[in-house]
């Protein structure tokens, strides 16, 4: 399909979305709004896009055409975020609450890859790690106060104005070789879900055991880390993800599974004290898999992705809003989208309830950052 991004400068508002199964609920404490589609402008010369974090005061941060970019006012006009130097590829993935983005940047010549963080303002950028060999995708976030986690060369790090804080511990008990992988979010507290793996050869039932499992640690380091529980362990076919952490511990995420092209997305819920297994909230109405991905701090409302798989690989996206009890609902297409097959996916949600993702096409790839607004009275249930 055409590009489904406006101009630099200016935003698509798409609004009056009504479906046939009706809209739902208003989120709790919600501020008033309208209901809309926003397809985010491109930086000049590009394409495509994602929403990835919501700052204050109409601040909107992600990527746009492979690059770090954010978006402010009522038209979401978009900016460059500087690259660190010598890097060519990136993206925004969070940013606190006085406007300190943080973000993964790579380069080119060598595929390396370094965190850095920007101050809203700021001509640069600054990195936050020494660049390391590129692998799977990574993650960063900061909270409100400017409290920056990422896992650096393997070792889980906190920081403060740019200075590490505290080292986090692997939980105690664990499997031989474990180590954490991934440090996924933070919350206006501190508390920080992570991701950790272990890995050793049992010779007396001659099979090499893998887990892969959630870690949440309280904010200020001076209790235990917490090992989440999943469905299935030790055995490198599963792999459960804690995603993001809202205001109230609560931990979202996925269990994901990969055996002999067999793909299987099942969505998890962790609430405190984090000693039962993970809750399945569902499947959106069609699909068998889905995955969420990001929450709201204080509303309750997760947001994430349900796929259909065709031989293994995902084919259909559709971005979906999860209430917090109940069915998963899906987020409408906006009317009138280009192109013969729309996909959706959701990635922020904010108590305003806003939602961020990006939406594309399946025959052509063309793809823009997108809002919807007032996402509660949009989402519905799909008949089929």
């Amino acid at each position: 399909m055409r590009s489904v991004t406006a101009t630099a400068g200016a935003a698509a508002v798409l609004a009056g979305l009504i479906t046939a199964a009706g809209p739902a609920s208003a989120a709790a404490g919600a501020a008033p709004c309208s209901p809309a589609i926003e397809l985010l402008p491109s930086l000049p010369g590009v394409s495509g896009g994602a929403v990835a974090g919501f700052g204050t005061g109409g601040l909107v941060v992600g990527d746009s055409g492979d690059r770090p970019a954010y978006w402010t006012g009522a038209e979401h006009t978009v900016h460059a975020v500087p690259l660190p130097a010598g890097f060519d590829r990136g993206s925004v993935k969070a940013v606190s609450a006085k406007g300190l983005m943080v973000g993964i940047a790579t380069r080119d010549s060598d595929r390396s890859r370094v965190a850095f963080t920007h101050q809203l303002g700021s001509a640069t950028s600054e990195p936050l790690t020494a660049p390391a060999a590129e692998g799977g995708a990574v993650d960063i976030d900061v909270n409100e106060s400017g409290r920056v986690v990422y896992a650096d060369g393997g070792v889980a790090k906190e920081w403060v104005n740019g200075k590490v804080v505290r080292e986090l511990p692997v939980p105690a008990g664990e499997i031989p070789g474990t180590r954490i992988t991934s440090l996924n979010g933070i919350n206006k507290r501190g508390d920080i879900v992570g991701t950790a793996t272990g890995s050793y050869f049992d010779a007396e039932n001659d099979i090499m055991v893998t887990k892969t499992f959630p870690v949440v640690w309280p904010a200020g380091g001076g209790y235990p880390p917490y090992s989440l529980q999943v469905w299935n362990g030790y055995h490198y076919s599963f792999s459960t993800i804690g995603r993001d952490i809202d205001d109230r511990g609560r931990v979202v995420g996925l269990e994901d599974y990969y055996y002999r092209n067999d793909p299987k997305l099942t969505p998890a819920v962790w609430k405190k004290p984090y000693d039962t297994l993970p809750a399945d909230p569902g499947r959106l109405t069609g699909y068998r898999d889905l995955e969420l991905s990001g929450s709201s701090p204080t509303t309750n409302v997760a947001v994430g992705t349900a796929t259909t798989f065709e031989e293994s690989w995902p084919s259909y996206f559709q971005a979906v809003y999860w209430p917090g009890k109940g069915a998963p609902l899906a987020l409408p297409f906006p009317k009138g989208a280009p192109g013969a097959v729309p996909r959706t996916r959701a990635f922020a949600a904010t108590d305003d309830d806003r939602v961020g993702g990006t939406l594309s096409d399946r025959e052509n790839g063309a793809s823009g950052a997108v809002i919807w607004t007032c996402a509660s009275k949009q989402a519905y249930a799909p008949k089929s």
